[in-house]
């Protein structure tokens, strides 16, 4: 379902039966780690919903690109710095946010799949080619 800036990929079942598979989660979060310096934590799963849930609205067999999912907060901070649309308070230091890309789909098909979840934030990145889904309070926004 992702691949990723680090060059690895991860397609795994996190979900049966109504029920999360632990240890798929761990392997979600590991790969969710902030990659500028290899740090994890738990992804919330229903971010992992979300993000599954607008894949399959989607139809599309490509996995997403993954750009940024948990951020330290040292990351967060340097990013803050460096551009105005990175959140003081970012969900992304919560395990509660990515940002994803598709080749295949524009940014304004991806969002509206995601608000058409109604489960989270939904941001359009049109500049940067990519959306930020989230598990928090439903709203949607552009960068």
């Amino acid at each position: 379902m992702f691949s990723g800036r680090t060059g690895e990929s991860i397609d795994t079942i996190y979900w049966i039966e109504g029920e999360y598979i632990q240890e798929a989660l761990k392997e979600v979060s590991y790969f969710m780690r902030d990659w500028r310096n290899s740090q994890v934590k738990a992804i919330d799963a229903r971010t992992v919903d979300i993000m599954t849930a607008a894949h399959s609205l989607m139809e599309v067999n490509e996995p997403y690109l993954l750009l940024s999912g948990y951020r330290s907060p040292a990351t967060n901070a340097m990013l803050r710095s460096r551009s105005r649309g990175v959140a003081k308070n970012s969900l992304h230091m919560k395990g509660q946010a990515a940002d994803l890309r598709l080749n295949s789909r524009s940014v304004g098909q991806m969002a509206k799949a995601a608000a058409n979840c109604s489960a989270g934030g939904v941001g359009s990145y049109y500049g940067s080619d990519f959306v930020h889904m989230d598990c928090g309070p439903v709203r949607t926004w552009k960068g």
